[in-house]
């Protein structure tokens, strides 16, 4: 995860979240945010005792663009 990317210090402070009872932040239900690095995807998770999230294209927050994808490459 590129800090510089980051659009807000919300999404910042979110994407640092890290729970001492929750270490997969799926489990979590603080953590609103998460970022996959594998296809550098931000994502808001879904609650089915997975690791399913739904994508996002803006910063829920302030709206601006979130980086493209890479899950097509």
């Amino acid at each position: 995860m590129d800090e510089d990317r980051i659009c807000c210090d919300l999404m910042r402070t979110q994407l640092k979240h890290r729970c001492e009872q929750h270490p997969n932040p799926h489990d979590c239900p603080d953590v609103l945010v998460i970022h996959s690095p594998r296809f550098d995807e931000y994502g808001i998770p879904i609650r089915d005792a997975g690791a399913s999230s739904m994508f996002m294209r803006f910063c829920p927050w302030y709206g601006a663009s979130m980086p493209e994808s890479k899950r097509d490459l």
